[in-house]
């Protein structure tokens, strides 16, 4: 391999994903050539190289993939002037274009150099669009390289609230989770977790809320989720508040604690779901390594660091996390830190054997913590019936497809 540094600059990712390596120089081809070309040159230099590395490089050609920082980088190593970036970062992410071309702002002979070092701008695919009884909304986006992701559209008081997913998939196993019956397939690039957001307000109009709690776990793609937060809150762009923005975790406290060292904090959610090691182990593999006592240190540093307030979502089961004993685990182990609680109503979804507990249920538990001083909202199904519900996306798709 090292006898190809200076010849590529691009990521390089083994088959299973857990290496990464920086080889110098950059190829400047179309994103169709770059892979072909990249292939051919990992093979004479004896890489093993699988899709994810291929698609990486192509993303690198992806303008829509790129912050506002990166672009001006981009233009001033491309001989321009650095004020240039705004005009390219506006007309992607402010006007959508789909076209180099149309960036009219610059000169016909940049657009044409870009285009001929293989730059492009990316566009989600919709594959299907459906609307709940209810109003909400769900549309499947088809990505580049076969796989596919799904976001959801809810309108909360009055309020448009958008669910974005950051990977294809997720790894998590969560049990009450239909994403987790997929496996894991990839992680999204910035482009196209801010992409989905850019595709769902152009078919409905202004949206001002997202949270990012669709498939995949945000943390563990956790460049990417930042470089998008960046993207989306970015003034020249779609400019939405930082405190419009939610990333919810099932609790990856290293990455918890690097966020308090941001210099930007979106609102930060933790999927509980239950407040002893035993329960949340059996619902959420992922307390095997980061086990609450754990969880909860990375919690307390994040608060003394950002003085933010955090939000625990506890999605209610029957007979597995919604006694009178269990909300009284809850108010214990909440206590000191500044949060609300989300309680959120079980949504089943095909080969999962969990039930929802009743209503009556659902109101002694918030009533419980309620009482105790927990700040608590009660989160009840919406878009049941389009799958689009808390902890459906994905229900129906086939392992090695959608």
């Amino acid at each position: 391999p090292n006898l190809w540094k200076d010849k590529m600059n691009i990521n390089y990712y083994t088959k299973n994903n857990s290496e990464q390596n920086r080889l110098g120089a950059r190829i400047k081809n179309k994103p169709n050539q770059t892979q072909f070309k990249t292939h051919s040159l990992c093979e004479k230099a004896g890489i093993e190289i699988g899709d994810d590395f291929l698609y990486t490089v192509a993303m690198d050609k992806d303008l829509k993939n790129k912050t506002f920082a990166e672009l001006e980088q981009l233009v001033v190593e491309l001989g321009q002037k650095k004020y240039l970036a705004k005009y390219i970062f506006s007309f992607v992410h402010a006007k959508g274009v789909a076209e180099i071309a149309e960036i009219s702002t610059l000169s016909k002979a940049f657009r044409q150099e870009l285009a001929s070092q293989g730059y492009y701008i990316s566009q989600l695919k919709t594959a299907k669009k459906q609307i709940d009884p209810d109003g909400t909304v769900k549309y499947l986006f088809e990505l580049p390289d076969g796989n596919a992701i799904e976001a959801v559209l809810l309108f909360i008081s009055n309020r448009k609230v958008l669910c974005v997913s950051t990977q294809s998939g997720c790894a998590m196993g969560c049990e009450f989770c239909a994403t987790a019956k997929i496996g894991f397939r990839r992680n999204l690039t910035a482009g196209e977790i801010a992409d989905q957001f850019n595709a769902v307000q152009k078919d409905i109009g202004q949206i001002r809320n997202i949270v990012y709690m669709g498939m995949g776990e945000p943390l563990l793609n956790y460049d990417n989720v930042m470089r998008s937060v960046r993207i989306l809150s970015n003034q020249r762009g779609q400019s939405i508040g930082v405190k419009h923005i939610t990333l919810s975790t099932c609790g990856i406290a290293d990455a918890i604690i690097k966020l308090a060292d941001e210099d930007i904090f979106p609102r930060l959610a933790i999927s509980l779901n239950a407040a002893t090691d035993s329960v949340r182990t059996r619902l959420m593999p992922i307390n095997k390594k980061y086990p609450l006592r754990v969880l909860f240190d990375a919690l307390n540093t994040y608060y003394h660091k950002t003085k933010r307030r955090v939000t625990f979502e506890y999605v209610l089961i029957a007979g597995v996390n919604d006694s009178d004993a269990d909300a009284e685990q809850v108010i214990k182990r909440v206590k000191g830190v500044k949060c609300n609680v989300n309680l959120i109503e079980y949504n089943p979804h095909p080969g999962c054997k969990l039930q929802a507990g009743s209503k009556e249920t659902i109101d002694r538990f918030s009533k419980i913590l309620y009482e105790a001083g927990v700040e608590t909202i009660v989160r009840f199904k919406m878009g049941q019936t389009i799958k689009a519900a808390c902890g459906q996306l994905g229900a129906g798709w086939a392992k090695n497809g959608s």
